[in-house]
């Protein structure tokens, strides 16, 4: 549940090399124009892209050669193209007048690099049903460490092959290779599609390969070519200090990686959970009970798993595989380690019932995983026999539920700071997190038989009022807030309050603070803001208002 194998660490790469034609192509089906859409995050930002590709693909006939171009050293290049542009002669970096004077009849496409690595990420999305050690290898490769997943889809060859035979049947044109290393896999797709390489066997199966392979800069390539080194092998031939002095310490040891005589961890795209469990069907699943009595079951393996290390969760992950390689994840947090699989169930009963878009099963789901990605060690307490010793647990609980259907940071506790300023004397903080602080937060007492110093409300952002008050720092007489005239007939201050200048960014006035009452009985709390004579400052002899502001309001 919770570790791979590590016996012997395989690495299949996969590589689109035609990712941003083959992208543009999916969006529309030649026959009637319409979206396709199977990866999530594939689409454009606009109408007027989206007329102006369907235009486009309109005007020309549906065998016409296409290519997409990109603005390099101020020309417009080849930056992809599809195989019937391949076939006039045209490659990868040519200038697009050279292209349009082989091949008039060139369809053209601008780049969008934004919406190829949408692209990108989304096939990373489905590639994680074989593993969850998904890296990207830029700009049109992917990285799977698929040490210790292999047996669940026949092997190394099957499953290489299932993965290319479901990306080709959705337009992508694919290259695979896997390896003991990721630079050995991803040096031998760019050449050889559908090797595997034995472990050990790195070296033996690089080395007739041309030095371009290695994906080192063309400076180096030059380099290389010119000393008369014109593949890995001839490389690999020479000793590790020449190579080094010549090209540098990171060449060699790309070099080493790709001879799998060393190597470099991949980076995946998400942290590994700490636990795993999940489920997959030979039909796929569309209905709703199915899918709540497989997480229930799911959450009980999960929970089970957790429980042989004392462990409980506080994060946990429901991801959910359509057949159509679209991917939905639901994430819900805990305020304690849950160790209960009816506690996991009702959560995420709770959290899909309140979701503004809908779990759409499609064609059907078949692999729902859980996981929990984060967990932490369950501290046994010893409780009396007190009947109010669990009351803690069931507002723990209550808190959890609202948060799964409402979300996380809408359920907060208010936390005292130290600090003398109104409006940072109380942080709002999310109630799943620091409810313990809460509780055992001191707040200033009140002095009994005097009226509150601080309003029930107070406002987030002061309210700008105008104001009648005894010059220089007298108590305001009258004031209109909100359209609103009121009379003052009490007033209490002033409350000098100083801003704090060493977290103040910019210049803070003094604020001379005021608890006043108008003639229907109703309490508030403004102030005026800056000092007389020293903040204030009368210029060329005539007389400044001050500005003054509605901060809060009494019960």
């Amino acid at each position: 549940m919770s570790a791979f194998s590590t016996s012997r660490r395989r690495i299949l790469s996969l590589w689109l090399p035609r990712l941003p034609i083959d992208r543009i192509k999916r969006q529309f089906a030649r026959s009637n124009a319409a979206p396709v859409k199977v990866f999530p995050g594939e689409g454009f930002t606009g109408s007027r892209e989206e007329s102006a590709l369907r235009q486009s693909l309109s005007d020309h006939p549906s065998n016409a050669p296409c290519i997409v171009v990109g603005k390099q050293n101020n020309a417009l290049q080849i930056f992809a193209m599809d195989d019937a542009a391949a076939r006039f002669g045209l490659e990868v970096g040519l200038p697009l007048a050279n292209a349009r004077a082989i091949c008039p009849q060139l369809q053209v496409f601008d780049a969008d690099e934004a919406a190829d690595i949408n692209a990108l990420n989304a096939i990373a999305d489905w590639c994680d049903r074989f593993t969850p050690l998904v890296a990207l290898d830029s700009p049109h490769g992917l990285f799977l460490d698929i040490t210790g997943c292999v047996h669940l889809f026949g092997g190394e060859a099957a499953m290489m092959r299932l993965v290319c035979d479901v990306l080709t049947a959705q337009g992508f044109a694919v290259s695979a290779a896997i390896a003991g290393t990721s630079v050995c896999a991803r040096t031998m797709n760019r050449h050889v599609h559908g090797r595997i390489v034995g472990d050990g066997e790195e070296a033996d199966a690089v080395k007739p390969l041309p030095v371009s392979a290695l994906g080192a800069g063309d400076a180096i390539i030059t380099g290389l070519r010119r000393a008369g080194l014109k593949t890995i092998g001839d490389v690999a031939s020479r000793a590790r200090h020449e190579i080094t002095a010549r090209f540098g310490a990171d060449f060699t040891t790309l070099l080493e990686q790709a001879l799998g005589r060393g190597d470099a961890p991949i980076s995946p795209r998400k942290p590994l959970p700490d636990y795993i469990v999940e489920k997959r069907f030979a039909e796929p699943v569309a209905t709703d009970d199915v899918i709540s009595a497989t997480l229930s079951r799911l959450a009980g393996m999960l929970v089970v798993a957790m429980a042989r290390q004392g462990k409980g969760a506080r994060r946990l992950e429901a991801r959910f595989f359509r057949t159509d390689g679209a991917v939905r994840t639901i994430v819900v947090d805990t305020g304690q380690p849950v160790t209960r699989a009816e506690v996991v169930g009702r959560l995420f009963c709770e959290r899909l019932d309140a979701l503004s878009d809908p779990l759409d099963p499609g064609f059907g789901f078949d692999l729902i995983r859980l996981s929990a990605s984060r967990t932490e060690i369950v501290v046994q307490q010893q409780c009396d026999l007190d009947a109010s010793v669990h009351d803690d647990d069931e507002l723990t609980d209550l808190i959890d539920r609202i948060a799964a259907r409402i979300g996380g940071r809408r359920v907060v506790v208010h936390l005292p700071q130290d600090t003398h300023i109104p409006e940072r004397a109380v942080m709002a903080a999310p109630a799943q997190h620091h409810l313990a602080t809460a509780v055992r937060a001191v707040w200033p007492a009140r002095v009994e038989g005097e009226p509150p110093l601080r309003p029930l409300r107070l406002f987030e952002r002061p309210e700008e009022i105008k104001v009648i008050a005894q010059v220089p720092d007298g108590p305001p007489a009258r004031f209109v807030w909100r359209r609103a005239t009121h009379a003052v007939v009490r007033a209490e201050g002033p409350e000098r309050v100083a801003m704090e200048w060493w977290r103040s960014q910019g210049e803070m006035l003094t604020r001379d603070y005021f608890r006043v009452e108008d003639e229907a009985g109703l309490r508030f709390w403004l102030y005026r803001d800056g000092l007389y004579d020293r903040e204030i400052v009368q210029e060329e002899g005539k007389p400044v208002q001050p500005h003054w502001f509605m901060h809060g309001l009494f019960a």
